[in-house]
Parts: C-alpha cells; structure tokens; sequence
C-alpha cells in the first residue's frame, strides 16, 4: 500500500532536471502469464492491461543525485498503454532508502516511491557477492543475494543510442500521467542472481518468474529531465 502523501514529511523540494551517478544491479524476467506480479501494485486504470516481452528488477545504490545518497529496490512488469495511444514502460513498486528520494521523486515524475531501510552486504572470493536485505517499518520485503562474474570484462553502454520511446516511463500518479525519457552510461557485466525471496504484501512476489539475465551495472551515470505532465 502506498504512503499517503498526507503522511509524508516536509522536505527541500530539488526539481528536474537531475544528473545522478552510482552502481547497481539489473535483472530481467519472463513473467508467466497471469502471474500476478503483472498487476501487483499497478493503479486501478492500468491493471490488466500490461504487456511486454520482459519484465525488470533493479536494486541501485545511487552515490549522488538531486536529493544526495540514496539506495533503490524497483520493479517494472512491462508496458502499458497511456493516454497518447503508445505503450511505454512504468514502475509500479518502488523503494528507497530516504524520504527526499520518497517525495521528490512523486512530485517530480510521478513515481510511486515508499520509504524503506536497506541493509547491504559484500562477501564471497573478493568481495564479488552482494546480499541485499529492504525492510519496510521493520518487515522485511525483500532479500536478494547477487555474484559478479570476475573473469567477465565490463562493456560501455550509452543508453542514448536506443529510441527515446523506448527509453520513455509513463506514471499514473495523482491523476495524471507523467512522461519521461532517461538518458545513462556506464559499464556493465554479467552477474548471477544466487537467492531472493519476497513478501507479495510489500514488493511483488517474483517466485515463478523466470531470470532472462542478470548484470551488474558499474560507474553508471544518469540524467532525468523534466517530465511531461498531462
């Protein structure tokens, strides 16, 4: 359930545009069909009317943003058709580690943030795993454990080079709609998703889905613009 805005709390307010930068993981699936994780968490207007080839998990660990140091648990089931006639990506669950991530990012691009603890540890054959523990007022909602890939060489990625729409979120938020188009670099590797276990009360429950690949994101940058409101 998502916090009411009435019970968050006041903080400096940091419009768009943003430049952030930090490191990451990102893990893409294949949902089964009517897996309910497809409509977990997603306003009333869009539920069951998702659709994509892939659905992604992502857990950032922002070093500097607009709002200063923050970590992120967010997940997108796929695309859902907006108020233009086109189909664009949208998060439906997300979770971050401060409250000025929480509201700006609400009032900024209209993302559904909540505010949650967020216990990170490194271990394993130089330091490569990576045990991820989000806590939301105490419960835990979700645990992931990540392995890089020591021997696999980074690649440089220029998320410009792929078509603005493709690049483009759309939120419901408020009852509006909320458009915006990304743009990053960085570095990223093969990596492997060893565990992860969810309550479906707080996160969507991804048991059953299928891992298409994990990477490990490094020295990202990334810039969100003004959104577009209508």
């Amino acid at each position: 359930m998502l916090q009411p805005d009435e019970c968050l709390p006041v903080v400096p307010l940091r419009p768009a545009p943003w430049d952030l930068s930090g490191s990451g993981w990102i893990v893409a699936l294949k949902l089964p069909p009517r897996h309910p994780a497809h409509d977990a968490f997603v306003p009333r207007e869009l539920a069951g009317r998702g659709r994509s080839l892939a659905s992604y998990l992502m857990y950032v660990d922002y070093a500097t943003s607009g709002c200063g140091p923050y970590r992120e648990l967010l997940f997108i089931p796929g695309a859902f058709p907006f108020d233009d006639g086109r189909a664009y990506l949208s998060v439906s669950r997300i979770l971050v580690s401060t409250w000025d991530s929480v509201v700006n990012g609400r009032e900024n691009w209209g993302i559904p943030k909540d505010r949650a603890d967020f216990e990170v540890e490194r271990g394993g054959v130089g330091g490569r795993e990576q045990r991820v523990r989000v806590a939301v007022e105490g419960r835990e909602a979700c645990e992931l454990r990540f392995a890089g890939m020591r021997f696999a060489p980074p690649l440089p990625v220029y998320g410009a080079l792929l078509p603005a729409r493709l690049r483009t979120l759309a939120q419901r938020f408020r009852g509006r709609t909320y458009y915006c188009t990304p743009e990053a670099r960085g570095r990223v590797r093969p990596g492997r998703l060893l565990s992860w276990r969810f309550d479906g009360e707080l996160f969507p429950d991804l048991a059953g889905a299928a891992v298409v690949a994990v990477f490990e994101v490094e020295r990202f940058r990334l810039s969100f613009p003004v959104a577009r409101v209508t």
